[in-house]
């Protein structure tokens, strides 16, 4: 029914779109140039519609911190009606693999994307992120401009600094810090603050977001991520951005809060802002139906 690399807890899904979404994930081991070589890494993804001819770009979706493709369960199935769709579980995140000799800075997680897309793609993308996953489309958009055919950005980090007190944790408060995320109270206020319809926190919505914690390596890949300092602002490099940008916003957002919606509007040029009403943190898992409207509708799809 699952995928037998999904750990056991898949099994307490129990809406629809989770379950499916778990049964669509796949594996690809990607090939990431690193010092001295390449390492094969294991990757998680759910690939969805069907590619229609040249001339269609395909959707790369990429979820946000401590998250996986399952942040996509209702989002997904909704474009890939009309056009290709991909999710890809990031490294040091989700359900692809952490390798021991892996570095997780967002260096290494770029590295990791441009091996995912160059083998599983390998054509021009409208590349999408929500929150963290935001951060590392624009990383990774100014670094292989000729990768990304349009840019979206829901609810978006990347305006402020990513966390660089991670650079001075040091044992045993590094394993600390990772315990206390673990908590399943932490993790329901996390995920009760970032839902404007508190009941959308519900108890396969906390599943979903646990999941991957039972994933080897969970611990280790996260303090790494923190002490490499997160990822930074883009803020100073918006306005070498030239291609078109969607940035989506809940108007309720409690996490990121508002301005930095406006900030992403005026600091790249060719760039619009979609304001979701009565919607948090997450337009993607709240508010699909609009989410997916306004992407169709800046694509031309709509």
């Amino acid at each position: 029914m699952f995928p037998d690399f999904l750990p056991a807890a898949v099994h307490q899904l129990s809406e629809e779109t989770s379950i499916q979404q778990a049964q669509a994930i796949q594996r690809l081991e990607v090939q990431v140039q690193v010092q001295g070589g390449e390492l094969p890494i294991p990757t998680t993804y759910v690939h969805r519609g069907v590619r229609q001819g040249e001339g269609e770009t395909p959707i790369l979706l990429l979820h946000g911190f401590d998250s996986s493709v399952l942040e996509f369960r209702r989002l997904q199935p909704l474009l890939a009606q009309s056009q290709e769709t991909w999710a890809v579980d990031l490294l040091g995140f989700g359900f692809t693999e952490r390798l021991s000799q892996s570095s997780f800075s967002p260096e290494a997680i770029k590295a990791h994307l441009y091996g995912f897309w160059k083998q599983a793609i390998a054509r021009p993308v409208i590349l999408a992120g929500a929150s963290m996953g935001g951060a590392a489309a624009l990383d990774f958009a100014l670094t292989y401009p000729e990768a990304v055919e349009r840019l979206v950005l829901l609810d978006s980090a990347g305006i402020a600094n990513g966390p660089v007190l991670g650079k001075y944790l040091f044992p045993p408060f590094d394993s600390l810090a990772a315990n206390f995320l673990r908590r399943p109270g932490v993790r329901n206020q996390i995920s009760y603050s970032a839902y404007f319809d508190k009941s959308f926190n519900s108890a396969d919505a906390r599943c979903c977001a646990a999941l991957h914690l039972d994933c080897s390596g969970w611990k280790q890949a996260l303090i790494k991520f923190t002490k490499s300092g997160g990822f930074p602002s883009f803020a100073s490099q918006l306005s070498q951005l030239n291609l078109p940008t969607l940035v989506i916003w809940g108007e309720e957002d409690r996490i990121l809060g508002t301005k930095d919606a406006e900030r992403f509007g005026k600091g790249i040029a060719n760039s619009q802002l979609v304001w979701v009403p009565s919607c948090g943190h997450v337009p993607h898992l709240e508010c699909p139906g609009q989410t997916r409207q306004a992407i169709e509708v800046f694509w031309g799809r709509e």
